[in-house]
C-alpha cells in the first residue's frame, strides 16, 4: 500500500501512476535531468535526427511526391465534401464523388502538361539559328566594351542555347513526370478519399486526449486548403490574361506560357520569374526587343495587380510563413523531392510546423519567428511618451 508522500511499503511494486507522479515530482531525478542537459546538446540531437530524416526522405522521393499530392488534392476539394453531406446523399455515393472529381482534376493537368510539353519540342527548333546568332552577337557586343577575347569564348561556350531553350519544359517536364505515374497516384488518391470520414472520426475522438497534435493538424488543413485554393484561382486568372495578352502581341506558343503562367503561380516567390523568360525569351527572338519588352510590361502588370493588390485583399496573411522562410523552402523541398518540391514547398513547410513547432507548446515561441510577426500577447506594452 502506498504511504505517505507516495511512497510504497512492503516492497510492494507501485503502480504506473504511482510512478509517474514519483517520477514528475519537483526535485525528480528527470526534471534534474531536463535542468541539466544543455540546449546546445538538444539542437545537435535534433540536428542529427532532422539529417537522417531528410536522407531518407530524398531516398524515397518518388513515392512521397505522389502521396504528398494526392493528401493536398484530397484536402483541397474537402469543402466539396462538406457541402455533399448536406444533401441526403450516402457516404459510398460522396466518396464516390469526390474521387471523380480528383481523377477530372488530374487528368485535366496532365492533358495539359502533355499538350504544353509537345508544343515546347515543336516550337523551340524553329528558332535554334536565332538563339546561336543571338549568344554570337552578346559576344560582339562584351568586345566592344573591351572585354578580352578568351573571356568573351568562355562566356560565349558557357552558353548552351539548347539549355536556355530548355528552361520552359524542365517545370513542366518534372510535374508531367509526377502525374504520368498515374497508376500509384490513382490508387492513394482512392484510399485517401474512401478513408477521409474515418479519419475524421478518429481525430475527432483523439482530440481530448491529445488536443495539441490534432489542433496543429486541422490548422495545416485550412491553411493548405486556402493557399492551394487562393492560389488555384489566381493563378487561373493570370494565365487567361497572360495567354490573351500574348495571343494578342502575336508570340508564339501562348497556350504554353499560360499553362506555365498557371504552374509557376504555385511556386512562392520567384514563381513569376521562372514564368515570364521563357515568353520573353521567344518574343525577343520572332519580334525583337521591342516585343519582349511588352511581354514583360504586361506579365508585370499582371503580376502585380494579382499578388500585390487583389490577393492581400481578399485572403490577407493565410499562409504564417514569413517571406525568408518561404523562399528557403521553395530551395529545400526543390532539393528534397524534385520539381515537384517546388510546387509543393508551402504545403510541406506548413507541415512540418504543424508537426515540429505547433503540435508541443515547448516550441510554440517559434511561430513568430517562422510567420514573421511578433506575438500580440508576447508584446511589451507602449510606454507613454513624455
Amino acid at each position: 500500500m502506498p504511504g505517505r508522500n507516495g511512497a510504497v511499503a512492503n516492497g510492494a511494486r507501485p503502480t504506473s501512476k504511482q510512478e509517474n507522479a514519483m517520477t514528475n515530482r519537483p526535485g525528480s531525478t528527470r526534471d534534474a535531468f531536463e535542468r541539466a542537459r544543455p540546449f546546445a546538446l538538444t539542437l545537435l540531437f535534433g540536428a542529427a535526427a532532422f539529417t537522417i530524416t531528410v536522407t531518407g526522405t530524398r531516398a524515397i522521393a518518388d513515392i512521397i511526391g505522389p502521396v504528398f499530392l494526392a493528401l493536398v488534392i484530397t484536402i483541397s476539394l474537402h469543402p466539396i465534401r462538406l457541402w455533399l453531406e448536406g444533401t441526403r446523399l450516402p457516404k459510398w455515393a460522396i466518396s464516390l464523388v469526390m474521387l471523380v472529381a480528383a481523377y477530372l482534376l488530374i487528368f485535366l493537368l496532365t492533358l495539359a502538361l502533355i499538350v504544353s510539353v509537345a508544343q515546347v519540342a515543336a516550337l523551340l527548333p524553329q528558332y535554334t539559328d536565332q538563339l546561336d546568332e543571338a549568344v554570337v552577337n552578346a559576344g560582339n557586343a562584351l568586345s566592344q566594351l573591351g572585354v578580352e577575347p578568351d573571356q568573351i569564348h568562355a562566356v560565349v561556350d558557357a552558353i548552351d542555347p539548347g539549355q536556355i531553350a530548355a528552361l520552359a519544359t524542365s517545370l513542366l517536364s518534372g510535374t508531367l513526370g509526377v502525374l504520368t505515374n498515374l497508376v500509384f497516384l490513382i490508387t492513394v488518391l482512392f484510399f485517401l478519399v474512401f478513408d477521409t470520414d474515418a479519419t475524421r472520426q478518429v481525430l475527432r475522438s483523439l482530440g481530448n486526449r491529445f488536443p495539441n497534435p490534432v489542433a496543429a493538424l486541422n490548422n495545416f488543413a485550412a491553411s493548405t486548403r486556402n493557399y492551394m485554393g487562393v492560389n488555384t484561382v489566381f493563378g487561373l486568372g493570370v494565365a487567361v490574361v497572360d495567354g490573351v495578352a500574348l495571343l494578342i502581341l502575336g508570340v508564339p506558343g501562348a497556350f504554353v506560357w499560360a499553362v506555365l503562367a498557371f504552374v509557376t503561380s504555385f511556386i512562392p516567390n520567384v514563381g513569376f520569374i521562372i514564368g515570364v523568360i521563357p515568353p520573353a525569351l521567344i518574343a525577343l527572338l520572332h519580334g525583337g526587343p521591342g516585343l519582349m519588352i511588352a511581354v514583360i510590361v504586361v506579365y508585370t502588370a499582371v503580376n502585380f495587380l494579382s499578388d500585390s493588390v487583389i490577393k492581400p485583399r481578399v485572403v490577407g496573411d493565410t499562409v504564417g510563413l514569413s517571406t525568408t522562410i518561404t523562399f528557403l523552402s521553395l530551395v529545400f523541398w526543390t532539393w528534397v523531392i524534385g520539381p515537384l518540391g517546388a510546387l509543393l514547398a508551402v504545403p510541406l513547410t506548413l507541415l512540418t510546423r504543424a508537426l515540429l513547432v505547433e503540435a508541443d507548446p515547448r516550441t510554440r515561441w517559434a511561430l513568430p519567428l517562422i510567420s514573421g510577426k511578433p506575438d500580440p500577447v508576447d508584446e511589451p506594452e507602449s510606454e507613454p511618451v513624455e
